[in-house]
């Protein structure tokens, strides 16, 4: 008689951020000073991130900066893969059913997956209490591209919790009037520094608001949570902790089940760690930006573990092929995720 035990079933989760940089349906205006896509532009760019998508082959991807549903759909399409679920959601439309009207003022966040959908949701307005005041714009209270948040279940029955987030830029926030027109000196250094400041503020805002969801979530729902997205600054920058309160555990081991862990720096030893790990190039320097974050149900070292990351990969050859706004100024990032038969109990 085998005395070995039986391990328990295994199965895979794929998960990838892909930032699109403003895919939108030919001929709609997206930003006042860019002309908008022509059918060519159209074509090409919906082909390339069809291709891109391939290679990335992930049950579940979210996207960044999509203005039109359509578009995304035809870009999800040219993959050739089968996604029975696409949408894209934005403040205007933030609850199911997703819209086929464009987005208005800021791009929206998508989804494209293979797991069963059982709710999604994008909800603009801050957490109460969490309104801040920004120098020369009065008070901010709302995401300016509004978190998706979708719950997902795989096909043994667990639940999964996924959010898909752009953060705002480190890009200086100078003042305009309603046309769009600035109304300061941007060649000064001063006021680029307040602008600048803008920026920090309004990330910062909008990540402590994004911190409040992810504890009411792991705390609610007691399932795993994947937040992915386009964060804007470094893993161990303070806005990102402000999110995933990682730094927290090493000083209270408590502190885990409502932290969020790096994806690429707990993934299974065999993992190849590339020393190409970034998302994109500012001036001529290597950035980590798009991040997968995942709750303690991956973490190798939980009680409460549910599987592991087995590894992390960027696609980000095409940064090195030019500027061509029919392809994307970022690179994606997917992780694999191994998990076992078991589902945590509160």
């Amino acid at each position: 008689m085998n005395s070995n035990p039986v391990p328990p079933p295994t199965s895979t989760l794929t998960l990838a951020t892909c930032n699109l940089l403003n895919l939108a349906l030919p001929g709609r205006v997206f930003y006042a000073n860019q002309d908008p896509f022509s059918a060519a532009e159209y074509q090409r760019k919906t082909q390339w991130i069809g291709e891109r998508l391939r290679a990335l082959n992930a049950d579940v991807i979210g996207f960044q900066e999509v203005w039109d549903e359509a578009a995304l759909r035809t870009a999800v399409a040219a993959s050739g893969l089968r996604y029975p679920t696409v949408l894209a959601l934005g403040a205007e439309n933030a609850g199911p059913p997703p819209g086929q009207g464009g987005a208005q003022g800021t791009p929206r966040l998508g989804l494209a997956t293979r797991l069963k959908l059982e709710s999604a949701q994008a909800e603009a307005a801050f957490p109460e209490g969490l309104a801040v005041e920004v120098p020369g714009l009065g008070l901010h209270q709302r995401f300016e591209r509004p978190p998706l948040h979708v719950v997902l279940s795989t096909k043994a029955g667990l639940r999964v919790q996924v959010m898909v987030v752009h953060l705002k830029s480190k890009r200086p926030k100078f003042l305009q009037d309603e046309q769009g027109r600035p109304t300061e000196d941007r060649d000064d250094p001063k006021v680029a520094a307040l602008a600048t400041l803008r920026s920090l503020i309004l990330r910062g805002a909008e990540c402590a608001a994004l911190r409040h969801r992810v504890v009411d979530v792991l705390h609610r729902s007691r399932e795993p949570l994947i937040v992915m997205g386009d964060f804007n600054d470094a893993p161990h920058s303070v806005t990102t902790q402000l999110v995933a309160a990682t730094s927290e555990v090493a000083y209270d081991r408590q502190a885990r089940d409502v932290a969020l862990f790096n994806a690429y720096e707990i993934q299974g030893e065999a993992a190849l760690k590339k020393d190409v790990a970034f998302s994109h190039i500012h001036q001529g320097s290597p950035e980590v930006l798009d991040q997968i974050l995942v709750s303690e149900e991956f973490h190798p070292e939980s009680r409460f573990g549910l599987g592991d990351v087995r590894r992390v990969d960027y696609f980000n050859d095409h940064l090195f092929e030019g500027r061509d706004r029919t392809r994307s100024d970022h690179g994606f990032v997917r992780a694999v995720l191994r998990i076992r038969g078991e589902r945590r109990e509160g």
